[in-house]
C-alpha cells in the first residue's frame, strides 16, 4: 500500500520540536490542527484528524477541511486533564474525483454511459460499508434510464452523498502519533498576589505570622486574586546573612533573605519558627481553599552555609582549592550568604531524589502550586524528570518557571514541563513593544508550549518604567498586564501601594523586603485597590478575557494609544481594550473596528459599556473616535453588544 500512496502530509501542527515535546492545552480548549497536504495531479483529496485520550482504545475521526494552497485544518475540544494524541490520514478519494469530473462532462453534453458505470462500481465498493448505497448502483448501471441516472448524479441529494461517503481505498498515515498535555483550567487562568509573611502583620513593629496572613486572606479575596504567593517560608541562615538594602554585614535584629535557605532550625522541609508553626501553614492552605485561594510556594534549590546539607552533604557543592564552597555569584553580584548546589556532583542521583522530595513534601501539606526561583541555573534535565515525576503523582500541580533569561532556554524550560514562564512583559512598554511581543506568543511557534504569565513588578524587579512615577504608570501597567494575559501577577503590596523609589540606576527597590520586615496598612485601601478588583471581577466574568490566545489588535491613530480585541469563538462575549501608554497627558485617535471578525456589515451598531467607569457608548461606524485622560483612568475595558442589525 506504502508503494500506491500519492499524498504528502507536512507541516503539521501543534507540533513541538518534531514531536519530542507534546503540545500544551488546558481543559476546555480547542485543539486546531493544520498540516500542508497535497498530491500529483488533480485528483481529490480528502484528509481526516484521529485523536483519542491515552489510554482510550478507540480514536475518534473528524474530517479535515481545505483552505488556500493546499492547507487543512480540522478543530477537537479537550475535555479532560492527561495526554490527548493525535494523527493524520490524506488520500486520493477517486469517487469525489469522479463525480467532479462527471459534473463538468455532463454540463458540457458529453456522452457519460461509461463514466455511470465507474459510478456505479464505486458505489459498490461504499456499499460494503452504507448498504444503503448498493440500490443507487443499480439504477446508474440501468442502460434504458440513462437520463434519469444522469439527471441523479446531477442532484443536490447525490452531491451530499459524496460529501458524506468519501472512498477510502489507499490511504497515507502520518508516520507519529503527535501529544498534547492538557492540563486543568487554572494553567490558563489565574491572578497572583505575592506577599511576604513575616511583612503581614497588622500592628506596625510586629513580625508576621501565618495567623496574620489568616487574618489577610479576606482581602485578597475581596480583590479577585485566586493564587496568593509566599516567598520562600524556611528558616533563614545566619551565617554571611544580608543586612538591609543588601549590605553585606546584617545588624543583630535583621532578619536576613528568605532566598538564603536553611539553619539549624532546618531546611527546605522546614518552617521558620518565627511565621509559626507546620500546623499553621496548614490552616493557611485549608481556609485559602475554603474562599476560592491556591497558595503557591516559592521553591529555591540553594542554600545558607549554615543549611543541614551542607554538613551532611558536602559532595553536593562546589569546593574550591582553598578549601572553602563556592557561593552564587553574578558577576559584580555576590550572593555570600546562598550556596548554590553543584549538579556536576558525583552523587547527581543522591542530590536529585532529595530535591525531588521537597516537593513531593510540600505537595503533601496541601501545596499545589510552587514558583521556582532561578531554573534556569539549574540542569534543564533535572527539570524534565522531576516534574514528570511530580505530575505522575499528582497532576494537579502547577510550576511557574522564574526564569528571566535568554529566549531559548525560556523555551526549553517550557518545553520541558514548566506550567507557566515569567515574560519580558516587564521591560515590553512601547506600543510596538507590546505588540510585537504579543503577537510572537501568540502566533508564534511557542504558543503550543510556552504559557506566559504577565508580572508587572517582583521583589527583585522595579523597572525604570515604574521609577519616581505616579499611579497612572502603576494603573496603566496593571491594566495591560491583566487583559493581555490570562495569567499575571504582582508583588503585591508594594504594588497597590505605589512603591516607586529605586537603588539609583538599578531596576531594584530601596529598602528592600528581600532583606527587612515591612509594615503596611493592610486596611487601607487606594485607586488600585478599586481597580484591582474591578479587573479581576471582569475577568472572571468574562470569558473573552480568559484567554491569552484570542487577541487581536486594532488600528488606532496615536502611537500612544493601544487597542486590542479579545473575543470567545462564537463571538457571545467581546472585549475591547483600548489604554493610553501615555500616564501623563490625554490622548485621542480614531480605532479601527476589525468588521470581518465582529461579523459586521456596512450598517454597524454596536454598544459599548466600559466595565470600569461604566459608561456607555454608541458607535455606528467602522472608525470611532476615542479619547482617554489617564487622571481620570488611563485605560478602557469595553465589553461590546452586537446587535442583530449588524449582522
Amino acid at each position: 500500500m506504502r508503494g500506491k500512496s500519492r499524498v504528502i502530509i507536512e507541516n503539521v501542527q501543534p507540533v513541538v520540536d518534531g514531536g519530542i515535546y507534546p503540545a500544551k492545552r488546558t481543559v476546555g480548549e480547542r485543539v486546531d490542527v493544520t498540516a500542508s497536504i497535497f498530491g500529483d495531479g488533480h485528483d481529490h483529496i480528502r484528509a481526516c484528524v484521529l485523536y483519542k485520550k491515552e489510554k482510550e482504545g478507540e480514536w475518534i475521526e473528524i474530517p479535515m477541511t481545505s483552505a488556500v494552497n493546499d492547507e487543512w485544518q480540522a478543530s477537537f475540544l479537550v475535555s479532560e486533564q492527561g495526554s490527548y494524541f493525535f494523527t493524520i490520514h490524506a488520500w486520493i478519494d477517486h469517487f469525489e474525483t469522479w463525480y467532479d469530473g462527471f459534473i463538468k462532462k455532463a454540463n458540457a453534453k458529453v456522452e457519460v454511459k461509461v463514466e455511470l458505470m465507474e459510478g456505479a462500481e464505486m458505489l459498490r465498493k461504499l456499499g460494503g460499508i452504507n448498504p444503503l448505497l448498493l440500490p443507487l448502483a443499480n439504477k446508474l448501471e440501468d442502460k434504458t434510464h440513462y437520463e434519469e441516472a444522469v439527471n441523479l448524479i446531477l442532484s443536490d441529494d447525490f452531491a451530499k452523498i459524496v460529501h458524506e461517503n468519501s472512498l477510502k481505498e489507499i490511504y497515507t498515515p502520518l508516520e507519529i502519533e503527535y501529544g498534547i498535555s492538557v492540563e486543568h483550567k487554572k494553567a490558563n487562568f489565574s491572578a497572583w498576589y505575592e506577599f511576604f509573611p513575616r511583612s503581614s502583620a497588622l500592628e506596625p513593629g510586629k513580625n508576621g505570622t501565618f495567623q496574620d496572613c489568616l487574618k489577610l486572606l479576606p482581602r485578597i479575596a475581596s480583590m479577585g486574586f485566586d493564587v496568593l504567593y509566599f516567598p520562600p517560608i524556611h528558616p533563614i541562615g545566619k551565617i554571611n546573612r544580608k543586612g538591609k538594602n543588601n549590605n553585606v554585614r546584617a545588624k543583630k535584629d535583621e532578619p536576613g533573605s528568605p532566598w538564603a535557605i536553611g539553619s539549624e532550625e532546618g531546611g527546605h522541609k522546614s518552617i521558620l519558627p518565627a511565621l509559626g508553626t507546620l500546623d499553621d501553614f496548614k490552616k493557611v492552605i485549608k481556609e485559602a481553599k475554603k474562599i476560592g485561594i491556591d497558595i503557591a510556594l516559592d521553591i529555591a534549590f540553594q542554600c545558607a552555609p549554615d543549611h543541614p546539607y551542607v554538613k551532611d552533604h558536602p559532595q553536593w557543592f562546589k569546593l574550591r582549592p582553598d578549601g572553602s564552597i563556592q557561593y552564587a555569584e553574578n558577576p559584580p553580584k555576590k550572593y555570600q550568604d546562598i550556596y548554590p548546589f553543584n549538579f556536576e556532583s558525583d552523587d547527581w542521583e543522591g542530590l536529585w531524589n532529595e530535591l525531588r522530595s521537597v516537593f513531593f513534601y510540600w505537595i503533601e501539606q496541601g501545596v499545589k502550586i510552587f514558583r521556582v526561583d532561578n531554573p534556569h541555573t539549574k540542569p534543564i534535565p533535572f527539570w524534565q524528570w522531576v516534574i514528570a515525576s511530580v505530575k505522575e503523582k499528582d497532576p494537579e500541580v502547577i510550576f511557574l518557571s522564574e526564569a528571566f533569561t535568554r529566549p531559548k532556554i525560556m523555551a526549553s524550560l517550557a518545553k520541558v514541563g514548566f506550567t507557566q514562564s515569567y515574560t519580558y512583559f516587564t521591560w515590553r512598554v512601547s506600543k510596538q513593544e507590546l505588540i510585537e511581543y504579543m503577537n510572537e506568543l501568540v502566533y508564534s511557534p511557542s504558543r503550543n508550549f510556552f504559557r506566559p504569565n504577565f508580572w508587572p513588578n517582583t521583589p527583585d524587579i522595579l523597572p525604570y518604567h515604574l521609577q519616581h512615577q505616579g499611579e497612572n504608570s502603576f494603573i496603566l501597567r496593571y491594566a495591560l498586564a491583566a487583559t493581555l494575559s490570562s495569567n499575571y501577577g504582582v508583588y503585591g503590596p508594594a504594588y497597590e501601594f505605589y512603591e516607586n523609589t529605586p537603588v539609583e540606576g538599578k531596576e531594584e527597590y530601596f529598602n528592600s523586603e528581600k532583606y527587612e520586615v515591612r509594615h503596611y496598612d493592610w486596611k487601607r485601601t487606594n485607586r488600585m485597590t478599586d481597580i484591582m478588583t474591578m479587573l479581576n471581577m471582569a475577568r472572571k466574568a468574562n470569558a473573552a478575557l480568559q484567554s491569552t490566545w484570542n487577541i487581536q489588535f486594532c488600528a488606532i491613530e496615536n502611537p500612544s494609544l493601544i487597542a486590542y480585541l479579545k473575543t470567545t469563538d462564537d463571538l457571545s462575549n467581546i472585549i475591547l481594550v483600548v489604554v493610553n501608554l501615555d500616564p501623563n497627558t490625554t490622548q485621542s485617535g480614531y480605532v479601527q473596528l476589525p468588521k470581518i471578525k465582529l461579523g459586521l456589515n456596512d450598517k454597524i451598531n454596536i454598544k459599548l459599556h466600559d466595565l470600569v467607569t461604566n459608561e456607555s457608548y454608541l458607535w455606528v461606524q467602522e472608525w470611532n473616535f476615542v479619547e482617554i485622560n489617564p487622571h481620570k483612568m488611563p485605560f478602557h475595558l469595553f465589553k461590546i453588544d452586537v446587535r442583530e442589525s449588524n449582522m
